[in-house]
């Protein structure tokens, strides 16, 4: 390996200005194109994020550390790498956590001086849909619209994910039902905002029992729920495999009459090392690019996981010698692509909805969109409430309330397998514990026994509910007396709020505070499982932190 420090390679990456723009990159029919001249844009990607597990993991993890490092706020460290993507002849990088509170103009202008494109995950550790218990809130709503704020005004942000690797066997299917529901809700958030057209997709993992369910749940129904393009993350070709013996061969035919882009999110296979790379040729060859828009190497940083490019060690850079064989089969590839102006796409017709049943656990009735407004409204709107519950009992309470009173967890209730969900399912767990303790008690005054229904062992108080007037009625009324209606407003604010503002007791949308990780209390679930889920998180009036 060769070693070189950022000093030696400046020149190659001068930052030029705060906003440098590219020709932005669109999508017609299943492939990509340079907006201005129509040329097919293929992907010639590397993962860009250090510390981070993107390989063999999901973003919808739970537990653990959730403090990342932000690869594109750190301008010295994208104008010591930007060299050596460019020697790889890269134009995309993927990343899997940025910060958006922290200012990107640096990294990214030297990015788009590169000519680099950027593919980002909306989530973060601690602020993800998790697999084994999923949910889609208003928290996570406000953690992923604020990665589109700010990422969406650089005109080589090429798309984002809404999730990885989340539904990564045949036994969590149903956590597919939540992601699709956040693909849908960003894609309304980017139209909403007037910001220009930038695709929402999905990366998953290469299962046997469920990529094909998975490919055809996330392209099926409405266009405006499905994803834009499709991300596969698939290391079946090792040493020197070939096209048919990695099963490149199934995989694009499998995904020939796809209507959306596809391309690989993840590649390079490093069961035998050093990595010659020699899929590059069949990746970008006849065979496969007129399907495949090109693919993205994991990864940049050499870690534990030994899947690095280079070792970076301060300001400087050593390749090693996987970056050299990629460098030299990227250097060789020259894929044969088509032009927007002459390209009429034949393949339009989305997939069909694979049916629920033992080998599929996601319905096509999808979570509704979070509202903060309606969550707070409702809060405020509650008499009994929770009251400095310890963490040792509130999922017993949580269970309890449930379990007591006819349809009492209605309302917040998420099931992604049959596609029921309450109005308030996708609140944070101190609205839903209140919603949860208000419906008992409300059951018990009707019952005449209300005296000391909003008690549970001094867990609950009362407090004078705040009559609902103006928006708060009317999405109130839609969700109705019971929480199971249908509201149709849709959520107010830019998303950058998170759940946490108001007298609602919400948590606020940092990755420290992000909600109980799939927590709903649905009914469909039993009591011992509604307290697994929230013994894990302290819930008191004044809010909710994760343990």
């Amino acid at each position: 390996m060769k070693g070189f420090t950022a000093t030696a390679l400046a020149g190659a990456a001068l930052f030029l200005t705060a906003n440098a723009d590219v020709d932005p990159i669109v999508i017609k029919g299943s492939k990509f194109f340079y907006q201005t001249n129509g040329t097919q844009f293929f992907i010639k990607g590397i993962a860009y994020q250090q510390d981070y597990l993107g390989n063999g993991t999901t973003t919808g993890s739970s537990g653990g550390d959730s403090s990342y490092v932000d690869p594109l706020a750190d301008g010295s460290s994208c104008s010591r790498d930007v060299p050596y993507l460019q020697q790889l002849q890269t134009n995309t990088i993927r990343v899997y956590a940025i910060d958006p509170t922290k200012n990107h103009d640096q990294c990214m202008s030297l990015l788009a001086d590169a000519g680099i494109y950027v593919i980002a995950d909306l989530s973060a550790p601690g602020d993800s849909i998790v697999r084994d218990s999923p949910t889609w809130n208003d928290d996570l709503y406000a953690r992923y619209t604020s990665v589109i704020d700010a990422m969406a005004n650089y005109t080589n942000t090429m798309g984002f994910f809404a999730g990885n690797e989340v539904s990564n066997n045949n036994t969590n299917t149903d956590a597919s039902a939540f992601v699709k529901a956040a693909v849908r809700d960003m894609k309304a958030y980017i139209k909403t905002k007037n910001y220009r057209t930038i695709g929402v997709g999905y990366a998953t993992n290469d299962d046997a029992d469920i990529r094909e369910n998975l490919a055809n749940y996330f392209d099926c129904g409405e266009s405006t729920d499905a994803i834009d393009f499709w991300g596969y993350n698939i290391y079946s070709w090792c040493g020197d495999s070939s096209y048919t013996e990695s099963g490149y061969d199934v995989r694009t035919k499998e995904f020939s009459d796809y209507n959306v882009p596809v391309f690989f999110a993840e590649y390079g296979c490093n069961e035998v090392q050093p990595r010659k790379f020699t899929e590059v040729q069949a990746l970008y060859g006849p065979k496969m690019s007129p399907v495949w828009s090109g693919g993205i190497v994991y990864m940049y940083f050499q870690e534990a996981n030994d899947y690095g490019l280079v070792s970076v060690s301060g300001d400087s850079v050593s390749t090693l010698d996987d970056f050299n064989y990629l460098s030299s089969q990227l250097a060789s590839i020259n894929p044969t692509g088509v032009n927007s102006n002459s390209y009429t796409p034949t393949n339009t017709a989305a997939q069909a909805c694979p049916t629920v049943g033992s080998d599929w656990q996601a319905s096509s009735n999808l979570p509704p969109t979070p509202n903060q407004e309606l969550c707070e409204c409702m809060f405020n709107a509650l008499t009994c409430v929770p009251d400095n519950v310890s963490t040792d009992k509130v999922g017993d309470l949580f269970g309890v309330v449930c379990g007591l009173g006819q349809d009492t967890c209605a309302g917040i209730e998420a099931n992604g397998t049959t596609g029921d969900y309450g109005a308030y399912g996708m609140c944070n767990p101190t609205q839903q514990l209140g919603w949860a303790l208000n419906s008992y008690y409300e059951q018990q005054v009707a019952a005449g026994n209300g005296a000391s229904a909003c008690d549970f062992s001094g867990s609950a108080k009362t407090q004078a509910p705040s009559s609902p007037t103006g928006t708060c009625a009317t999405l109130i009324s839609q969700a109705g007396s019971a929480g199971t209606g249908t509201v149709t407003s849709q959520p107010s604010g830019t998303g950058s709020s998170g759940s946490g503002s108001g007298s609602s007791g919400g948590s606020s949308s940092s990755s420290s505070s992000a909600g109980v990780p799939g927590f709903s209390a649905p009914a469909h679930i039993g009591v011992l499982q509604v307290a697994f889920y929230l013994a894990i998180a302290f819930v008191s009036g004044a809010g909710m932190i994760l343990l």
